[in-house]
């Protein structure tokens, strides 16, 4: 059976971006419908804590007080002031993030914060949810989408005047959006996939680990990392290739399990009673690199976070650009009400670039929290550039500080740090050079004597 209702907005996927932009656009005054195709968390429940944890940081943070929902939300979040690097050994390394001891990123639950974001347009009678509604068919025309109530198997044609799609890195919105003539899109897999693992609180019901930091155990070619919850557990995250020695392919029977951990990871072994049965059960699941253009079809149709540009995770930028891509797309609307395509436009062009750099950028800091963070010469460059800002915090700003402590554009931010590390490496050649011709001065000195 199909049965046609009629929304002026269509937003499908209910996850952390189309959930805030529901409440933005409710608040505007658009009539809204979401379709999700998961069953409603608020009516499940949630087990806390035991959700892969995301980083909040300052433009997030932004996209969540234009919704009204910052304070909620960071009063069940963790600051996280720092890195803490775990070696072979078990040593322990605390690398800050800033300067400022009040710069942080903050570690928030998943599922509780998607909740939080549901319960906020509770306020706007003009957004409703409909839950286990899988997208199955987008007429990119018309606009409309054809859902299947998975409940009982009913079909549903929603005719509207604009289809949002926050549908996720395999969006349905966005895979009919590339039969359309030029549209561009490339998917990009990583070597290494990730596995979820866990640390418990202490049987005096504390934290195992310091709360307050990014736990990261660097170990060259892979990598796990941890990640404070209010439940003070932690949860854990592994980052190993697919195949080749030290891989989920090769490490797999519950002895295997138990020795590559204790040759690796010893420190954390005694922290995770359940770490063979976690590992064995939890999924191993692929990073991958979206990119397309354009992310809008006319004045019908258009793209919002992993939809358009899925990035992995190594940045703790994805939800951060997503949610910014949420004001810019209502901002961009508010700017042009009379042309929804100008809107659109405008949109995708200032968010294109910043979402390309980003997902150079997260690639690159996989690159250096696992083989980098440890070394020597990577703590001597940021003892340097923690220096540097607080000397000359006007002139020069850290890459990291400006990505996750601020909301200068992605691209903007890595052509200024490029601008820096080129003034930087003339200064360095510089001293170099002043140093030998003193020294060799000096020399030429005591020849003459």
């Amino acid at each position: 059976m199909v049965e046609t209702e009629r929304q002026r907005i269509v937003i499908v996927g209910a996850g952390l971006a189309g959930a805030l932009l529901a409440c933005m656009l409710g608040e505007a005054g658009y009539s809204v419908g979401v379709y999700e195709r998961r069953p409603d968390p608020r009516a499940r429940g949630l087990t806390g804590g035991r959700s892969i944890n995301l980083a909040l940081s300052v433009r997030g943070i932004h996209a969540l007080q234009r919704a009204g929902l910052a304070e909620a939300v960071l009063n069940d979040a963790i600051p996280m002031r720092g890195r803490m690097i775990h070696s072979p050994a078990g040593r322990l390394t605390f690398q800050p993030y800033s300067k400022n001891p009040n710069d942080a990123i903050n570690s928030v639950s998943r599922g509780g914060l998607n909740v939080t974001l549901l319960d906020g347009a509770r306020k706007h009678p003009n957004v409703r949810y409909h839950f286990e509604h899988r997208c199955i068919d987008v007429d990119i025309d018309k606009p409309s989408v054809t859902l299947l109530n998975t409940a009982d198997n009913e079909t549903t044609r929603v005719d509207a005047d604009v289809v949002i799609g926050c549908d996720g890195a395999f969006s349905a919105v966005r895979a009919r959006m590339q039969l359309v003539d030029q549209f561009d899109y490339s998917q990009t897999y990583l070597g290494h996939g990730y596995k979820e693992l866990t640390v418990p609180p202490t049987r005096g019901g504390d934290f195992a680990m310091e709360p307050h930091a990014l736990h990261i155990w660097p170990r060259g070619g892979s990598m796990m990392i941890a990640l404070p919850n209010r439940d003070r557990s932690f949860t854990c995250t592994l980052f190993w290739p697919f195949v080749g020695p030290g891989s989920f392919k090769a490490v797999k029977s519950e002895d295997e399990i138990q020795r590559f951990f204790q040759a690796n990871f010893r420190d954390a072994v005694e922290l995770m009673p359940s770490l063979a049965e976690d590992y064995r059960r939890n999924p191993t699941s692929s990073l991958v690199t979206v990119r397309c253009s354009p992310w809008f079809y006319e004045d019908k149709v258009v793209l919002v976070g992993d939809a358009a540009h899925a990035v992995v995770p190594f940045y703790g930028q994805g939800m951060n650009a997503a949610f910014e891509d949420c004001v810019a797309l209502v901002e961009c609307l508010e700017q042009s009400k009379s042309d929804r395509h100008v809107a659109f436009e405008r949109y995708f062009r200032g968010r294109k670039v910043n979402a390309d750099a980003i997902a150079d950028l997260a690639i690159g800091n996989f690159i250096e929290m696992r083989d980098r963070v440890a070394s020597p010469a990577f703590r001597l460059r940021k003892r340097a550039e923690g220096m540097l800002h607080r000397l000359c915090g006007r002139w020069y700003t850290p890459l990291y500080n400006m990505v996750t402590f601020s909301r200068i554009p992605y691209a903007q931010a890595r052509r200024k740090a490029a601008r820096q590390n080129q003034i930087l490496a003339v200064i360095g050649w510089t001293v170099a050079v002043a140093t030998l011709m003193v020294i060799l001065g000096l020399l030429w000195g005591l020849d003459m004597r």
